[in-house]
């Protein structure tokens, strides 16, 4: 089972106020040291108009990041194409490519929060046509070294030929998030890289995964696929250290969704679909003492789990100690490689 970090930097730190970048830097620092202590990835969300000091561009940090890194996979979690030209963010992509080394790997996605459908005077009905332009647009600047033009509902270009080209071929790894059926299948179909969000149970994950592995296997998709799965993670003392955690937790989860459900709706995507059912966006995080957490992350295995990215509540404290008291538990052991090459020889 591998491990990444998963999370949504702030300009401003605790103690200093966004114009410092402090907490840019602080985050940097985070991620340069998770590398160090085994985790093989940092994914970063992209987010806008909250008043939080939320990282908003998401590649731009990630480029600071691979100064910082050798090994580090450097993940956009997701970069909401709707808000974006596809073509700039094609080349920013291929750049941030470059200069790490093919270490990009690209998660998309078509937005759910009702802040920012508004702030960019965006229809949410139109976030999936223009979801879709924005991939075929994208799709043929990584790939094409010949000059193109493209005429869409959204997007016109005319005799353009996109540069830089990225490292990684025939592009960086597409990553979407994806927790309904239909999103899965077209995700399986596309070849794409998966992510299941946070507060989903092994159970609901398992049929997911299965779901998504038949699916290129009906496509005949053969090669490396990867699922990432998102987690809330804690490592507590006791019970009473763990609850107080994720009281903390849930209070922030909480100001998410008040920014992300449009006024009036019931339902929603992603954390909205969970807020309603009481600690329904905490049950399954991973909060707990390293006996509890190793429960945890065994039902996870059990499912089909071997890539989690963690949001980790307490900073670099609780960054070392996962990584000292739970991560060695869970190491990528000779036959577990095996194992999982063997399953997904036989589900591609």
């Amino acid at each position: 089972m591998q491990f990444g970090i998963f999370g949504s930097a702030q300009a401003n730190s605790s103690d200093l106020p966004p114009e410092t970048g402090q907490g840019f830097r602080d985050y940097l620092d985070y991620a340069a040291e998770a590398e160090a202590l085994g985790y093989v990835s940092s994914f970063l969300v992209e987010h806008h108009f909250t008043g939080w000091n939320q990282v908003s561009a998401t590649l731009m940090l990630q480029t600071a990041l691979a100064m910082r890194t050798t090994t580090l996979r450097l993940g956009s979690a997701v970069i909401v194409l709707p808000w974006h030209n596809p073509v700039l963010l094609a080349e920013q992509a291929a750049t941030l490519d470059l200069v790490s080394g093919g270490r990009l790997d690209f998660g998309v996605g078509k937005g759910y929060r009702h802040n920012e459908f508004a702030g960019f005077n965006i229809a949410p009905d139109e976030a999936e046509p223009r979801f879709e332009e924005s991939i075929e647009v994208m799709i043929k600047a990584f790939t094409s070294r010949q000059r193109f033009s493209h005429h869409g509902k959204f997007w016109r270009f005319d005799d353009i030929v996109v540069e830089p080209p990225p490292s990684q071929k025939p592009h960086p790894p597409f990553w979407v998030a994806a927790g309904s059926e239909a999103s899965i299948r077209r995700a399986a179909q596309r070849g794409f890289n998966l992510i299941l969000d946070q507060y989903a149970s092994p159970e609901v994950l398992g049929r997911r995964i299965a779901l998504y592995r038949a699916e290129r296997k009906a496509y005949g998709l053969r090669g490396p696929a990867r699922i990432a799965v998102a987690r809330q993670a804690y490592v507590a003392n006791d019970r009473a250290d763990a609850e107080a955690a994720l009281e903390r937790q849930a209070a922030w989860t909480k100001r998410t969704v008040e920014v992300s459900r449009a006024p009036g709706a019931k339902t929603g995507s992603h954390v909205l679909a969970y807020a309603d059912t009481p600690r329904g966006t905490e049950a399954n995080a991973l909060y707990g003492t390293p006996d509890e957490i190793g429960r945890m992350l065994e039902a996870l295995r059990a499912a089909g789990v071997d890539y989690v990215i963690l949001t980790l509540l307490g900073g670099v404290a609780q960054l070392r100690r996962f990584a000292r008291e739970i991560m060695p538990a869970f190491g990528d052991k000779p036959e577990q490689r095996a194992a999982a090459s063997e399953n997904e020889t036989g589900s591609a």
